[in-house]
C-alpha cells in the first residue's frame, strides 16, 4: 500500500515556516511606532495615520534587491540585503517629502531555511529601524521546485504620509537653484548584473580568493555588499528647517535619468562631475570593465544617493545642517534654462 504524503514530503515544512515567525516577532517588536495597531501574526496588519497630520496624503513604494542577491548568495552576505530591501522604498517615497509609516515584506525561497530567512528578516527589521517606519507584516513562501536551494527573493512595500501642502513636486525648481548631492554608501542595489559581468570578466568568477583581497581597508566582497544608504531621517529634520524644492534618489538609471523625473518643463539640471569624490568601487568598476562615462552615469550612482534641489539662498545652511546629521554633503551642481531638444540632466 502507497504510504500517506504529508505537505512535508512535497517540500513544504510548516513546523520551520512557524519557527520562523517565532523568530521574527522580536525583530518587529523593535520597529513599534505610533500607529501601529497590530502587527505580525493576524491576516492583515492595522496601522492608524498620525493624528497630527490634518489633510495627510498616504504615499506608497514597492521595490526589491535586484541581482544583488546573487552576490549574497555566493558571498554569505544574508544579513544586509534586507537593509537595501527597506531603503530603496523608503527612499523612494521620502523624495516626495513623505515620512515613511510602516513596511511589509515577501521572502520567496524553494526550500526555507529558517537561520538564513532570519537573518535577512534582521536586515529587514535593521532597516525599518533606520528609517523610523514599523515592520507589521510580510509573508514567507516556500514553493518547492521555484528556486535553487540557498536562494531566496526579497520584494518589500512601504507606506508614509506627507501632510496635502508639504507634498514636494518639483514644481517651484527655477534657474538659479542649487543641486546638493548626498553620498552614497556604494553601489546600493543598482547595476549588479553589470558588476558582477565585470568581476567575471577581471576574475573569472564570483567564489573567487579576490573576493577576500584588502580593497581600500576592508574585503572587496564587503565593498560589493555594502547596504543601501537611508536618507530618511536626516532629510526629514532638514525639510522641518528648511524649504526643500525637489529630491531624487538615484536607483536604476543613475545621475542623468533620475535627476529629470524632479524637474518641471523648461529646466535643466548641469552637475559637476569633480565637484564629488566618486568612491574607489566604481573607479575600479570602470577601469576593470572599461565602461565610458555616459554608461557610468546612466547605470550607477557613482557616490550620490541622493540629489535635492533648494534655493541658492538656502544651500549653506542645508549643507551644514545635513553635515551634522552625519551625512556627507556636496554642491554638485546648478539649475539653468533647458534649450529646446537638450538633455535634462547634463554631467560636465
Amino acid at each position: 500500500m502507497t504510504a500517506p504524503l504529508s505537505y512535508k514530503d512535497a517540500g513544504v515544512d510548516i513546523d520551520a515556516g512557524d519557527a520562523l515567525v517565532d523568530r521574527i516577532k522580536p525583530l518587529a517588536r523593535r520597529t513599534l511606532r505610533e500607529g501601529v495597531l497590530a502587527g505580525i501574526g493576524g491576516f492583515g496588519a492595522l496601522f492608524e495615520v498620525p493624528k497630527r497630520y490634518r489633510e495627510p496624503v498616504l504615499v506608497s513604494g514597492t521595490d526589491g534587491v535586484g541581482t544583488k542577491l546573487k552576490l549574497a548568495f555566493t558571498l554569505g552576505g544574508h544579513d544586509t540585503v534586507g537593509i537595501d530591501l527597506v531603503a530603496m522604498s523608503v527612499n523612494d517615497i521620502l523624495v516626495q517629502g513623505a515620512e515613511p509609516l510602516f513596511f511589509l515584506d515577501y521572502f520567496a525561497c524553494g526550500r526555507l531555511d529558517v537561520n538564513t530567512a532570519a537573518r535577512v528578516v534582521g536586515g529587514i527589521a535593521r532597516g525599518c529601524e533606520l528609517s523610523g517606519c514599523a515592520l507589521i507584516g510580510g509573508e514567507t513562501a516556500e514553493m518547492p521546485g521555484m528556486y535553487p536551494d540557498g536562494e531566496y527573493d526579497l520584494a518589500g512595500f512601504a507606506v508614509g504620509v506627507v501632510e496635502k501642502s508639504a507634498i514636494i513636486s518639483g514644481a517651484s525648481i527655477a534657474p538659479g537653484d542649487v543641486v546638493l548631492g548626498l553620498a552614497s554608501s556604494g553601489a546600493h542595489s543598482n547595476g549588479y548584473s553589470l558588476i558582477r559581468r565585470v568581476i567575471e570578466r577581471a576574475w573569472g568568477g564570483i567564489d573567487v580568493p579576490e573576493m577576500n583581497q584588502d580593497f581600500h581597508g576592508r574585503r572587496f566582497a564587503e565593498a560589493l555588499l555594502e547596504p543601501t544608504r537611508i536618507y530618511v531621517k536626516p532629510v526629514l529634520e532638514l525639510m522641518r528647517q528648511l524649504p526643500v524644492k525637489g529630491l531624487a534618489h538615484i536607483t536604476g538609471g543613475g545621475l542623468v535619468e533620475n535627476v529629470p523625473r524632479v524637474l518641471p518643463e523648461g529646466t535643466q539640471a548641469t552637475l559637476w562631475r569633480d565637484a564629488w569624490t566618486m568612491p574607489p568601487l566604481f573607479a575600479w568598476l570602470q577601469q576593470q570593465g572599461r565602461i565610458d562615462d555616459a554608461e557610468m552615469h546612466r547605470v550607477f550612482n557613482c557616490g550620490i544617493g541622493m540629489v535635492l534641489v533648494l534655493a541658492a539662498g538656502d544651500a549653506d545652511r542645508a549643507m551644514a545642517l545635513l553635515a551634522s546629521a552625519g551625512e556627507q554633503v556636496w554642491r554638485i551642481g546648478e539649475i539653468g534654462e533647458r534649450a529646446p531638444g537638450a538633455a535634462a540632466t547634463v554631467v560636465r
